[in-house]
């Protein structure tokens, strides 16, 4: 298997490190890079000098799980189904954390290759402290493992707790990596797709009886509601224009070019899906964990030619469909992490095809608009440092991708020093039945980040 120089040293370096006899590897690799291959090879190798007898891989979903499994397989030609003949195994953190039949001591009396996928779902250093999927993690399988590779692409937990297994660096707290390959470097390699940000904002919001010149000031000094924007139905009319019509340039250059939308709730995408079949005449599917089949839906769509997959945050993480270029980023979840895990849905570059940018569009909040500022800094100076606190993590960890979620839950992050109350799918009566009166009446204009090129225009 041919592959990419960062992918040779990562696993060269891994191997090297294993063989000082250090047992814990952490890579930082910008999502859409490949990380999973790098994981393989690092089995395959270990495999090959009689270094390990089973490889055990953990993955924050159903999906990743499965395009784990698949990968895996193409690299070691062995099963990792974890039955009798199989290289190992590949299961979710919800499993871990959650089955009662599950054992591992398998882990003492073996030499095993542990790689975890999306650390940075396991949140505590401690048992005590550590959210479910970090505990197991700290009680079941850290200490056993002979090897353990652990893999994020965003090396930072939203709730600001430390990431299970990591190590930080006094005094700063910052965490230590030992290999990183960012988001610049994986476009000068042509590994991943260059980027554009595209930020929209009107010069002339009435909220009730006062007037602002932008969303941030209007959001920042009255009483509008970030999901009052998202559910304004001339606002989200504009947004799918433009998205519509940036699919519509990538398709002549790529036919089978898609776009994603992230939408705040499940109602929210359905509407969002009526939309664009009824108004752009867009081939649409849509995907949420209330509908049947989710996981085939999906699968489907990642070989079709239909031009819009709308989900709430099913394929915000970890599911690879290299042919998304197009991004409608409509979530209420507005935390760093969960904006670059977005992007990257849309960053893997397809090999033989002119398809070397991809779009994020969304509104111009300000959390957002820092974001976008900050893409350069693979960990962002304003969130590296933690606190630790007699507190635990997270009870869970933040927007378990591929699992249902309580329409009615609400989660506290805190990124930037700020506190967010951020809803994984708002209540239905907030988005519809404001009693605010709010309109947009200006002109809609659009700040563009093409931070990796040409600067910000």
């Amino acid at each position: 298997m041919q592959l990419r120089q960062w992918q040779e040293d990562c696993a060269s370096l891994a191997l090297q490190k294993f063989q000082r006899r250090q047992r814990h590897f952490m890579a930082l690799a910008t999502p859409g890079a490949g990380k999973t291959v790098m994981a393989a090879v690092v089995a395959k190798r270990l495999f090959d000098a009689n270094e390990i007898d089973y490889v055990v891989c953990f993955a924050p979903s159903v999906a990743v799980l499965n395009s784990m499994r698949t990968t895996f397989y193409s690299v070691l030609a062995k099963s990792m189904h974890g039955q009798l003949g199989a290289a190992g195994g590949v299961y979710t953190y919800q499993y871990l954390a959650s089955s009662k039949k599950a054992d591992w001591s398998f882990l003492t009396t073996s030499r095993v290759l542990v790689v975890f996928d999306e650390i940075h779902h396991c949140g505590g250093d401690e048992p005590e402290f550590a959210n479910a999927w970090g505990r197991e993690v700290l009680r079941s399988l850290g200490s056993q493992a002979k090897y353990i590779l652990s893999m994020t692409g965003t090396p930072w937990r939203s709730d600001l707790a430390p990431i299970t297994l990591a190590s930080y660096i006094d005094p700063d707290k910052t965490i230590h990596c030992d290999y990183v390959y960012g988001i610049a470097d994986a476009i000068n390699d042509g590994v991943c797709r260059l980027p554009e940000v595209v930020l929209i904002d009107n010069d002339k919001l009435q909220v009730n009886e006062e007037t602002y010149g932008s969303l941030k000031s209007a959001i920042e000094h009255s009483e509008l509601r970030y999901s009052e924007l998202l559910a304004d139905s001339q606002a989200l009319r504009h947004l799918l224009t433009v998205a519509v019509q940036q699919l519509h340039i990538a398709r002549q250059e790529q036919p089978n070019a898609a776009g994603l939308v992230v939408a705040s709730s499940v109602r929210e995408a359905r509407r969002i899906k009526h939309i664009l079949q009824s108004e752009f005449n867009q081939t649409t599917v849509m995907v949420t964990y209330r509908e049947p089949s989710p996981q085939a839906v999906i699968e489907n769509f990642r070989t079709s030619h239909s031009q819009w997959i709308v989900s709430v945050s099913m394929v915000s993480e970890g599911t690879d469909i290299p042919r998304l270029r197009v991004c409608a980023h409509l979530s209420l979840v507005r935390t760093e992490l969960f904006f670059r895990q977005v992007l990257g849905r849309v960053l893997r570059l397809m090999p033989g095809l002119a398809n070397n940018k991809a779009w994020l569009i969304s509104f111009a909040e300000k959390s957002l608009l820092e974001f976008a500022q900050r893409l350069q800094q693979d960990i962002p100076e304003k969130i590296i440092r933690f606190e630790k606190e007699e507190s635990p993590a997270s009870p869970e960890p933040p927007l378990s991708i591929g699992t249902g979620i309580n329409s009615s839950q609400n989660t506290k992050f805190q990124a930037l020093g700020e506190s967010w109350n951020c809803y994984a799918s708002e209540p239905e009566e907030n988005l519809a039945n404001s009693a605010l009166l709010f309109s947009l009446k200006g002109n809609y204009r659009q700040q563009v980040f093409s931070i990796f090129s040409t600067g910000t225009a």
